[in-house]
């Protein structure tokens, strides 16, 4: 969800400002996703490397989460939204924490749509930490695969993604879901995300569905 800064830079705001927007933003986004049935949405809200941010932005990023948390996941739970959290609940204030897990527990059976919120999160730290699981499991080299690594990822149990968006015209991954994206769709738009809307989710879903999806195949054999 890249470019609340420059959103609020080119208003003359500051950074924090933007980032609200952003936040605000994502409501309209669920919204959207639910009326095109999307299944399993996944946002990148806060990386492992935003620790280095100024610190009034960082304290910043995490009240919006605690805001966040007590102002919609009421209303999320009765649309049938169930919250996971992907990353790691190190360097979160203790409060935070319990807030992020209640609101797990609360929603946790529900299936309409599975919202995964990646904060304090790092694709190449979530593979060290599957890594460090398997060794303290004693399991043996021979029976690592990729399933055994994806099963200790934090989107165990989900499919990987189809389709990375991408806002504010930047054309890398940043770390994000860097093993499950080894053969999503990416789409990248201009538009900064406090602007995406609606009409922006269906131009990349419109997008999406033009694609000859290959995984390493050659055009039209099955991928069976």
């Amino acid at each position: 969800m890249d470019g609340n800064g420059r959103w609020a830079r080119r208003r003359g705001l500051p950074r924090i400002a933007g980032h609200r927007r952003g936040t605000e933003n994502l409501r309209r986004v669920l919204r959207a996703a639910v009326e095109f049935d999307i299944k399993i949405l996944t946002i990148y809200a806060f990386s492992t490397e935003n620790w280095g941010r100024p610190e009034e932005e960082v304290q910043g990023l995490l009240s919006i989460l605690r805001h966040m948390i007590d102002r919609e996941v009421p209303e999320l739970h009765e649309q049938g939204v169930r919250l996971c959290h992907l990353g790691r609940m190190e360097r979160l204030p203790m409060k935070l924490e319990q807030r992020i897990l209640d609101a797990i527990e609360l929603t946790k059976d529900n299936d309409r749509l599975t919202l995964n919120v990646a904060f304090n999160y790092g694709g190449r730290a979530e593979i060290v930490d599957a890594i460090r699981e398997i060794i303290a499991e004693g399991l043996p080299a021979e029976e690592v695969d990729e399933a055994l690594v994806s099963n200790h990822l934090s989107t165990a149990g989900q499919p990987d993604p189809d389709l990375i968006i991408r806002t504010s015209g930047e054309m890398r991954l940043s770390n994000f879901l860097i093993w499950q994206a080894a053969y999503a769709e990416f789409y990248t738009t201009p538009t900064l995300w406090p602007d995406f809307d609606k009409g922006e989710l269906y131009a990349a879903l419109e997008d999406f569905n033009q694609r000859e999806r290959r995984f390493g195949q050659v055009p039209g054999r099955s991928q069976d």
